[in-house]
């Protein structure tokens, strides 16, 4: 083990886990290879479904990955099912692959695998097979005879994993199964009753919410969590971690009126409204406010009593002035679809806050879409956090090490490239203006295409991507732009980036799910749906004799996996690799450095050539945003570009302050949210108690025991018992409706008085949060009792129809995007800022 390494493992730094006991297990699976060769399928398959019974060496290993991470990581390895012979899985895995997928795993994705089985987040560059990896891991899982949940960033990619790998699965003797956006309930618990199930993180957490509400037991649908291997961990556990996953309910909430978005749309930027330099904010001024009452009849605005006006017409302005289209959202098939901006794609299901998302439609002159009352909502933080056994992989996990161990007590495997990296990534080139950093990049990309040497560009957003994809248009430059509106299209356009005299002009290209190989034109794929707008149906156990031809070509097919692929399959490379390989080139410093090395991992793999560069101006967001105060005298060249050490430096700083800033807002939201979750956990053992049990019942009988006699005699035990939980079950889910809406209100307003008071929000929060969500219970039960007391019967049973037990006549689940102004309480935190900036000057 080198020096480093062991310098790790005592400083407890990122990336410390000991990868010496895996080696050892990678090597015995290498001594044993030739005899497992050997085996018929079938004997190979006998042999892994006895490893069900066959406990060994986990459990030694688990202790050697703990005593190397120092926290306890390792202790996944032999938690819970039964321990299995690794080597032994992973001579089989490797064998089945090679006979299934035509792709024998390199060592370095059996430590990934062994990684992964020790509950770790294992980083594994672009291009080397973590995919692969990831299914032997779950296979292994399931031979421990753990339920496995393999969670994807979307439906395109869990039915193509899922079909992709379902030969290696099925030669293990373990049985796989998809679920997507339109899979029905039914398919849903076949899919969950699988081994391992792979499904977008957002489609496991609806079903979370819907069971969760649930009036029969017979009608949940997930099973209780086991294991979760999450693909592109830190995409899910870091930049969505405090998404809340929504189930609403229809309720008679008023759209928003298309009056105050014409009347905004009039408003004169300086004269009638402002915005902070940060362009986060913005508000009426003194003759704003006079021009809004005029047209709305001479009220006056700021009266008690125009509070919902008042309301109305900032959130409308909010829309107006600081939401951009085609960088924040874009207009598609009739509707507005947000961005996911650490992906650059849809956000698929995701909306603002009712009041907001209604704003931008009503701008946009679209139909307003439905809106209701939330009846649940948990946070991905806080949904990962029910799997005891959590792992998963990444090709950046270092940069967010911290966080990976600080909410999910997960320590980070970094897993050695099969091949060395050979990538020329180049220094940075600073501009003074954003029109001389353009101008620069248009020439680097001619004199790139010239030598027929492929470009992939990597912009912060949509507008840009298109912006740029003009410019050289007019440079007499073609290119392929990939980026939210034709993301459908995915695939193909990055298949074909490799190619010779290819540009590609793409935003984030984080979780794309697809390599890019030098040459283009990848073997045929088989017929999967499009990416991210898809809905495909839950897919059971694939056939062993799918074959190998049918694996896609995204994410590496042969060469991610051990196995070179033929030139004839790549007709360009040797020619592409001689002009240097593909180019990355970043249009600006991304507000974390996780995403720059994410676009970077795009060139370079496999020991592939390449090169990146970033071209960064004193105009772009970042550093306008985050180091403001920062004033540069600084000497441009005739091009413009800036040779300043100093300057160089704010680009960095700049950087660090934002990851600074969105790592205390993670914190500050966790603090809400746990306090959130407590008393939900609080409830929903009470609500299994009246689910399961004859709770209700018995509650009943002792409050109201004349009118619980009277209804059994009539309508029997059995009747009034269900009746009784019925009620209850209703009262209590409208009791946390009611207290959520209450907690909501309560959160958004509180930094009133932090601010007025000098008190601590979050104190203040809990001051009333905590009382309120200990009279929830006692007041559904008086609820209860009420309801109780009125109901009739018959022979044939207790009446309900006339109790008042209305549950919402439709709901629907969505994804809450992050509000891009902040909650109230996380405006405050912007002060934070100027703190990261003294900080980083000392």
């Amino acid at each position: 083990m080198a020096l480093r390494d062991r310098f790790r493992r005592i400083a407890q730094k990122p990336g410390s886990v000991d990868l010496a006991p895996y080696e050892a297990v990678v090597a015995e699976a290498g001594a044993r290879e030739d005899r497992v060769r050997a085996l018929s399928d079938a004997e190979l398959t006998a042999a892994a479904t006895a490893l069900r019974a066959r406990p060994r060496q986990a459990e030694a290993l688990a202790g050697k990955a703990e005593s190397g991470s120092g926290k306890g990581a390792g202790k996944a390895a032999a938690r819970a099912g039964k321990p299995v012979d690794l080597a032994e899985l992973c001579a089989l895995g490797r064998e089945a692959a090679r006979r299934t997928l035509g792709e024998r795993p390199y060592d370095v994705q059996l430590l990934g695998t062994l990684g992964l089985l020790s509950g770790q987040v294992v980083e594994m560059a672009t291009g080397e097979g973590k995919t692969l990896a990831g299914a032997l891991a779950a296979a292994g899982y399931a031979l421990r005879g753990e339920h496995v949940h393999v969670m994807s960033v979307n439906d395109y990619l869990a039915r193509r994993d899922a079909e992709w790998m379902g030969p290696l699965y099925a030669m293990l003797g373990v049985t796989v199964a998809s679920i997507g956006e339109s899979s029905t309930p039914a398919e849903r618990r076949a899919a969950y009753a699988a081994d391992v199930t792979y499904a977008p993180v957002s489609e496991i957490g609806f079903d979370l919410l819907r069971d969760r509400l649930v009036t029969a037991t017979a009608d949940r649908v997930l099973p209780e969590p086991a294991v979760a291997l999450i693909d592109e961990a830190d995409s899910v556990l870091v930049d969505e971690a405090m998404v809340p996953l929504v189930l609403a309910g229809a309720s008679d909430l008023d759209p928003a009126d298309p009056a105050y978005a014409d009347l905004v749309r009039r408003l004169r930027p300086g004269q009638h409204y402002a915005t902070d330099d940060e362009g986060r904010n913005v508000q009426l001024t003194a003759a704003g406010a006079r021009e809004v009452e005029h047209a709305l009849g001479d009220i006056d605005l700021y009266a008690s009593d125009n509070t919902e006006t008042l309301v109305a017409v900032n959130v409308a302005l909010h829309a107006q002035v600081l939401l951009k289209r085609d960088v924040d959202y874009i207009v598609r098939d009739g509707a507005v679809k947000l961005i996911n901006a650490s992906r650059g794609r849809v956000a698929m299901l995701q909306r603002w806050p009712d009041g907001l998302q209604a704003a931008v439609e009503a701008k946009e002159e679209l139909e307003t879409s439905e809106s209701g009352e939330i009846l649940d909502s948990v946070t991905v933080q806080e949904f990962i956090g029910r799997y005891p056994t959590r792992c998963g992989m990444t090709g950046t996990a270092i940069a967010v090490a911290d966080q990976l161990r600080e909410f999910y007590n997960l320590e980070i495997a970094v897993i050695p490239p099969n091949r060395p990296r050979v990538r020329e990534d180049q220094p940075d080139r600073l501009y003074a203006t954003a029109t001389d950093k353009e101008v620069a990049i248009v020439e680097e990309i001619a004199s790139s295409n010239a030598t027929g040497r492929p470009v992939l560009v990597g912009t912060l957003d949509v507008a840009e991507s298109e912006r740029l994809a003009r410019r050289l248009d007019r440079a007499g430059l073609t290119s392929v732009v990939l980026n939210a509106k034709n993301d459908a299209e995915e695939a193909s356009i990055i298949a074909e980036a490799g190619a010779l005299g290819a540009i590609t002009v793409s935003t984030q290209m984080a979780g794309r799910g697809t390599d890019i190989r030098l040459g283009g034109t990848p073997p045929p794929t088989p017929e999967l749906p499009a990416p991210e707008g898809t809905t495909p149906e839950a897919t059971t156990r694939a056939s062993a004799e799918s074959s190998a031809s049918s694996a896609p070509a995204d994410a590496g097919r042969s060469a991610a996996a051990g196995t070179a692929p033929c030139e004839s399959e790549r007709p360009d490379a040797k020619e592409v690799a001689g002009l240097g390989g593909l180019l990355v080139i970043g249009t600006g410093r991304y507000h974390g450095s996780r995403l720059d090395d994410q676009l970077r991992g795009r060139s370079g793999r496999q020991g592939d050539p390449g090169g990146s560069i970033f071209f960064v101006s004193l105009e772009d967001d970042l550093i306008t945003q985050y180091a403001p105060d920062e004033k540069l005298k600084v000497d441009a060249d005739a091009d413009g570009r800036v040779h300043d050490k100093g300057a160089e430096w704010v680009v960095g700083h700049a950087q660090r302050v934002a990851e600074g800033v969105d790592l205390e807002i993670h914190r500050n939201t966790w603090r809400y949210n746990q306090l959130i979750g407590l008393q939900r956990r609080e409830l929903l053992v009470e609500r299994e108690q009246l689910l399961l049990a004859d709770h209700a019942d018995r509650v009943m009988a002792e409050r109201c025991p004349e009118k619980h006699a009277e209804l059994t005699e009539i309508a029997g035990e059995k009747a009034v018992a269900e009746a009784s939980r019925q009620v209850a079950l209703y009262h209590l889910d409208r009791c946390w409706t009611e207290h959520l809406a209450f907690l909501t209100d309560l959160r958004e307003g509180i930094h009133l008085r932090s601010l007025g008071r000098g008190l601590d929000p979050l104190s203040e929060f809990n001051r009333e949060a905590v009382p309120a969500g200990k009279r929830l219970l006692g007041r559904a039960v008086e609820r209860t009792t009420e309801t109780f007391e009125t109901l009739t019967a018959t022979p044939d049973g207790v009446d309900l129809s006339n109790a008042g037990l209305k549950r919402p006549s439709a709901t629907w689940t969505y994804l809450v995007h992050d509000n891009p102004f902040g909650s109230l309480d996380e405006r405050a935190l912007r002060g934070l800022i100027a703190m990261f900036r003294r900080k980083a000057r000392k």
